[in-house]
């Protein structure tokens, strides 16, 4: 229907997550019909920039171009606690509460052995190395509430049980603003096991 050049840059942003045909088509004419050459230009610069500058924290292996990273290297925050997120965009849901004051640990995925997912394909050792010097003393496992995301956390509490840490999970259950007749079987028995005292 189009150009090759065209369908090429089509089906480059269908590449992206979350983005179909159509979405591809809309963002491709956008970027032809109404942005500047100038501005094409400075995107794609900032994208190669970006994809050579960004590299893992040293400490919580988080996206960054400082190493530590802006929240490893804070001394405003609390070190003694650790959140184990699956991956950078997770991070920035948290921070965006403005309710959590401790560092993070980013894995980068999450065990999947139907995939070929296994512990080495993700960030585990690096965890264990943070928690060597014994300076930690909780951690927090904030991985999705998956198959593979329950059995990454499964799996982190069984290793970090040698450790001297109080290991939590965040809780699960009824989003708030939502009804219980409308939630699933699981999120319902979710919600009742995650159950506290007011």
């Amino acid at each position: 229907m189009y150009s090759g050049v065209i369908n090429e840059l089509i089906e480059q942003f269908e590449r992206l997550p979350g983005i179909g045909h159509k979405s591809a088509e809309r963002i491709a004419f956008y970027l032809l019909e109404n942005m500047h050459s100038d501005e094409v230009s400075k995107m794609a610069s900032v994208m190669v920039g970006a994809k050579e500058k960004i590299r893992l924290c040293e400490c919580c292996q988080n996206l960054t171009d400082v190493s530590p990273c802006s929240i490893c290297g804070s001394a405003k925050r609390d070190k003694s606690t650790i959140c184990v997120v699956e991956g950078p965009e997770d991070v920035s849901a948290i921070e965006n509460t403005h309710e959590y004051n401790g560092l993070y640990h980013v894995l980068h995925g999450a065990l999947s052995p139907i995939d070929g997912i296994g512990p080495d394909d993700i960030k585990i050792n690096e965890l264990l190395l943070r928690l060597s010097d014994g300076d930690v003393g909780e951690v927090i496992l904030a991985t999705n509430p998956t198959v593979n995301g329950t059995a990454t956390a499964v799996y982190i509490s069984k290793l970090l049980s040698p450790f001297d840490v109080k290991v939590t999970r965040i809780a699960h259950g009824i989003p708030i603003g939502s009804d219980i007749e409308y939630a699933d079987k699981i999120t319902i028995i979710k919600a009742m096991e995650s159950r506290r005292e007011i």
